[in-house]
């Protein structure tokens, strides 16, 4: 018993040292904002093509790449447009650019761009 005393002593006691506290970030400016890469990263567009057009609810059925901002991988779902106007400009079998945001717990589209 007396050993695993020591023995549990000794090992919070090298766990505790300044080698093993996780140095490898020292110098790092933990300040410093996202750069400007990351941050258009975040608002780019996925590829997209459009399976299903309904002006009644205002949804869009797109078959889409992986959006990352909301961590959803390539797939084909109906999401709500914000502005209605998007839903008048696309068509069945369209290529389009979109940025899907959770807005108020709704999967919407925010930005939407026909590809030619």
């Amino acid at each position: 018993m007396k050993k695993l005393i020591v023995v549990s002593a000794a090992l919070a006691a090298v766990l505790a040292t300044p080698a093993f506290a996780g140095d490898d970030m020292a110098g790092m400016n933990m300040s410093a904002k996202p750069s400007a890469a990351k941050a258009s990263s975040n608002a780019a567009l996925t590829d997209a093509e459009v399976k299903k057009v309904d002006p009644a609810s205002g949804m869009v059925t797109l078959k889409h790449g992986a959006l990352e901002n909301v961590g959803m991988p390539p797939m084909t779902m109906a999401f709500k447009a914000k502005d209605p106007a998007m839903v008048k400009q696309v068509h069945v079998g369209d290529k389009v650019k979109v940025r899907v945001e959770n807005v108020d717990g709704t999967l919407t589209i925010v930005k939407l761009e026909k590809q030619s």
